[in-house]
């Protein structure tokens, strides 16, 4: 079931233009009504505050991260995500901004896959192609969510049950996505999902940063560095070949910090297929919760280290934004002015089963945290 927008609230996001960071306040979590859904259900807005004044906004549709506030080098607090201003933008939204994507996050070829000996077709929305658990995936769902402040900092916990079949998907699964706003400005998001039948499942986030905190620059003069040694090679359809290839001497090599716009334009088959980069790297340290990547922009002296227990990190640098997108305060997102890091299992995974594993059985527990940290310099 898509969901429709017919109410606005009056709530109104406050502008990316930098302000003053507050001084030191209780952390908290406020709620405020962020419209409601024409087949039912009223969407709330989550405001979580730490003591420094740092700010991650989350409506409980799609468990969508729709603003993350933290200070600049100057003390100064900056929106480093794209966004709408409104329910309706995230509605009828085809970009996944700032969402919890799934049940399988990425690609999967052809939308078929086969589990025990049966074989399950899935929806195609991405040309021959299943993304991001379809065109009803669990983004565009009404979450339960429960907020509250612990020892940890303000949060908001999440709740959807997806029902056996839904997308095509087998088993009736029972997901928890948690979103906490730490007091050294992380922000930690932990994932749980049970299922009562086999099925797949392979869950990401998806915001679009910009750490300059002014979406009309592009990324392509943020640094950007990447703990891995191989990535899985795509073909012409953006579905990974089932090989590993070495980053050493490609375009691909992010172990030292780099220029995203040093190479993205150069004459190389990988780059061709995804009109820059849209590749999973291979993490170093699979299994344990480590860092995994660090974005740096000069700008607003902004740095950002992704950490995750995942194997894969698929880096896109959105190169498919293409001006068609009205997004906060009105801005026009174009080209490579925002880059996604996530943090999730390898693409197209239940068909390569020399790919770590996205069968999930019954008794058996899918789990995942990923932090978005940053500091300045």
């Amino acid at each position: 079931m898509r969901f429709v927008e017919v109410t606005i609230a009056a709530f109104v996001l406050s502008m990316t233009t930098s302000v003053q960071a507050g001084k030191k306040a209780e952390p908290s979590v406020v709620g405020a009504p962020f419209g409601h859904l024409e087949h039912g259900g009223e969407v709330t807005l989550f405001t979580l505050t730490n003591q420094a004044g740092a700010e991650a906004r989350i409506i409980n549709y799609g468990a969508i991260l729709v603003s993350l506030k933290v200070p600049d080098r100057h003390g100064h607090l900056r929106d480093v995500v794209l966004g709408y201003d409104d329910l309706a933008g995230y509605v009828h939204d085809k970009a996944f901004l700032g969402a919890i994507v799934g049940r399988y996050a990425n690609r999967i070829a052809g939308g078929k896959f086969t589990l025990d000996g049966k074989t399950y077709q899935l929806e195609l929305n991405n040309g021959p192609n299943h993304l991001h658990g379809g065109s009803g995936g669990i983004y565009t769902r009404l979450w339960t969510a429960e907020p509250r402040v612990g020892h940890d900092g303000p949060s908001v916990k999440l709740t959807y049950v997806s029902p056996d079949g839904e997308e095509h998907y087998p088993g009736r699964v029972a997901l928890t996505v948690t979103y906490t706003l730490t007091a050294d400005n992380a922000l930690r998001i932990e994932y749980h999902g049970t299922t009562d039948k086999p099925t797949i499942l392979n869950l990401t986030h998806h915001s679009y940063f910009n750490l300059s905190g002014d979406p009309t620059q592009t990324i392509l003069d943020e640094e950007l560095t990447i703990d891995a040694q191989q990535t899985t090679p795509i073909g012409p359809t953006m579905i990974p070949t089932g090989k590993l290839a070495p980053v050493a001497g490609t375009p691909m090599d992010f172990r030292h910090p780099t220029r995203i716009g040093a190479r993205i334009d150069a004459a190389d088959e990988q780059l061709a297929f995804a009109k820059g980069y849209d590749h999973n790297w291979v993490l170093d340290g699979h299994g344990k919760l480590r860092k995994a990547a660090e974005v740096f922009d000069a700008r607003s002296g902004i740095v950002m280290q992704v950490l995750t227990d995942q194997p894969g990190l698929q880096f896109y640098s959105g190169n498919f934004l293409d001006g068609t997108i009205h997004g906060k305060h009105g801005i026009v997102y174009q080209r490579r002015t925002a880059l996604c890091l996530e943090a999730q299992l390898f693409p197209d995974t239940p068909n390569h089963p020399q790919f770590p594993s996205a069968t999930l059985r019954p008794g058996q527990t899918y789990r995942q945290t990923t932090i978005y940290k940053f500091a300045t310099r």
